[in-house]
């Protein structure tokens, strides 16, 4: 399949046909769409056949454009990933203001970008540093480990639930129902299939949820938790379902997109001894290596719009009601942009990549957030084990929306 998409006519290609994912995005298959065919229809999603097709934007100027016009392209009209209601049903998708076009939106949005200022998240630094070197401190002496599951994980889960007013003793919990939802359809991470996720996943997030709201209702604290649970939107409460759904949002990203670009900004940078010594010698660097791992190796290898309206793009005609599907794991190696696209390459500049979003109403709001656990994480692995190595294969989540491994083997001193 894989060979097939590389040299079948391009108007054949199915995008996200899960042979084409099984060892992470299918990098060669991207440049082909840029180069022949930037702005492509996939007519179907074989996996789900209830499923419209889609549109692929595969280049950074066209993500820039979509990203930019929120009014022709909605996050709220069909959701925000490739599939509609395949895995969580539209309605609870429009709960996350990820989910809404403005002006709720904005509001909503508003409430939280306070706390995640560069300022305010700057002064987190020394406790996020705290919580990466005690997990680095259970691993310190073993021979080896999973860089995935047992460094990035634990941090990940900590930090985003100190911020949500989470008890340490439920981030396990937590981490368990975040990964089983974002990679719903990889048989490792959620072997119980698609499904599971709405009759086993959520109705727990719900429960679990309403008993966080009712305790920040009776004792409002300083979390975010409280800000959703007290948010006043032009006179208007929150439902609950908006809450719980506002609280996913959250946590899921503060689950998946450090654990991911982290993982594998170190692998690319175990693979290159190179790069790798840069590092070493130079650890004034690392801001530069989280900015080359966020665009070579973006969370999310996509976010969704659909047209509002008829319109053109890159010369095809799109149609209210489409859905346009975002390429970020293709506009972040766009040869346009980026010379030599595909190296990993610390002293890139400039570095104007895409992770976060492409601008517009929906640009990520916690990438000060990010940016400083990425940092934290790869200063502190490479001090505390200079020499990690990779040892055993790596696996990525069969996924065409999470970018992310789920298996990083390593030897802990080379």
């Amino acid at each position: 399949m894989a060979t097939d998409a590389t040299s079948q006519p391009v108007e054949e290609i199915l995008v996200t046909e899960r042979p084409l994912w099984l060892d992470g995005p299918p990098y060669e298959l991207f440049k082909r769409l840029r180069s022949e065919c930037p702005v492509h229809f996939t007519e179907k999603i074989s996996e789900y056949p209830g499923e419209a097709g889609f549109w692929s934007v595969t280049k950074a100027d066209d993500v820039h454009a979509v990203s930019r016009d929120w009014e022709t392209y909605s996050s709220e009209m069909g959701g925000i990933t490739a599939l509609t209601n395949a895995v969580m049903p539209l309605e609870l998708i429009q709960a996350m203001f990820i989910g809404m076009d403005p002006p709720k939106h904005d509001r909503l949005k508003a409430l939280f970008q306070r706390g995640f200022t560069p300022k305010r998240i700057a002064e987190h630094e020394e406790e996020i540093r705290q919580i990466t070197r005690d997990v680095l401190d259970r691993v310190d002496g073993q021979e080896t480990c999973d860089l995935v599951w047992d460094v990035a994980q634990p941090v990940v889960s900590r930090v985003i639930g100190s911020f949500m007013g989470i008890d340490p003793s439920d981030d396990e919990i937590w981490a368990r129902l975040m990964n089983t939802t974002i990679g719903a359809g990889d048989p490792d991470i959620n072997p119980d299939g698609m499904e599971s996720v709405m009759e086993r996943d959520v109705p727990e997030i719900f429960e679990r949820c309403r008993k966080l709201i009712a305790e920040r209702r009776e004792n409002p604290t300083e979390d975010l938790t409280s800000v959703l649970v007290h948010a006043d939107i032009d006179g208007d409460m929150l439902e609950e379902h908006e809450i719980v759904m506002g609280f996913f949002l959250l946590m899921a990203a503060g689950n998946d997109s450090t654990k991911a670009t982290y993982c594998s900004g170190m692998r690319a940078l175990m693979e290159d001894p190179e790069q790798r010594q840069l590092i070493l010698d130079d650890p004034s660097l690392v801001p530069q290596a989280v900015e080359e791992s966020l665009r070579m190796f973006p969370a999310f290898a996509h976010f969704r719009r659909t047209a509002t309206r008829d319109t053109e793009l890159g010369g095809c005609p799109i149609k209210r009601g489409d859905k346009v599907v975002m390429w970020y794991v293709s506009s972040n190696r766009d040869e346009e942009r980026f010379e030599d696209a595909d190296r990993f390459d610390l002293r890139r500049n400039p570095n104007e990549h895409q992770a976060f979003g492409a601008g517009g109403r929906h640009y990520c709001l916690g990438t000060a957030l990010a940016r400083l656990e990425l940092k934290i994480l790869i200063e502190e692995t490479f001090a505390r084990f200079p020499n990690i190595a990779i040892d055993g294969e790596p696996k990525a989540v069969e996924s065409p929306f999470a970018n992310q491994l789920k298996t990083l083997p390593v030897r802990l001193n080379g």
